[in-house]
């Protein structure tokens, strides 16, 4: 059983409705809090100022003026929130981007559950800055 301090808050990003509803369930079974989901990068941002989410998944290919890398670069202006990006993107260009805003974790679509639990529940501010 979970206590309250191993509750997260989660921030879901992703702009394709069938896996957002997906990860949503994921994250509901998991225990944790879903504190808003967002389509676009600028919704991402506003979302992220308003709830203070523990986690961030983040897509990177999203609708809106931003794709998911650059919305986390945005975010990083105001927040530390620990980001995972699930992706299905691994070309070498869009790797070296997203590592480069330091991410805790990037998981390759399609995962398995286990892989977003693990990823979710050894989160915390304090993991941000180390590389995996």
């Amino acid at each position: 059983m979970k206590t309250d301090d191993d509750i997260k808050n989660v921030l879901i990003v992703e702009d394709e409705f069938i896996l957002q509803m997906m990860i949503e369930k994921m994250i509901q079974k998991m225990g944790h809090t879903i504190v808003g989901k967002a389509k676009s990068g600028e919704m991402a941002i506003e979302l992220v100022k308003k709830v203070q989410p523990d986690v961030i998944l983040m897509d990177i290919k999203i609708i809106g003026d931003y794709d998911g890398i650059e919305t986390v670069l945005k975010i990083r202006e105001f927040s530390n929130a620990p980001v995972l990006y699930l992706s299905g993107n691994t070309d070498p260009e869009t790797m070296k981007r997203a590592l480069a805003t330091k991410p805790m974790r990037f998981i390759v679509k399609p995962f398995e559950f286990n892989d977003l639990k693990n990823a979710i529940d050894n989160s915390s501010i304090s993991e941000q800055s180390s590389e995996e």
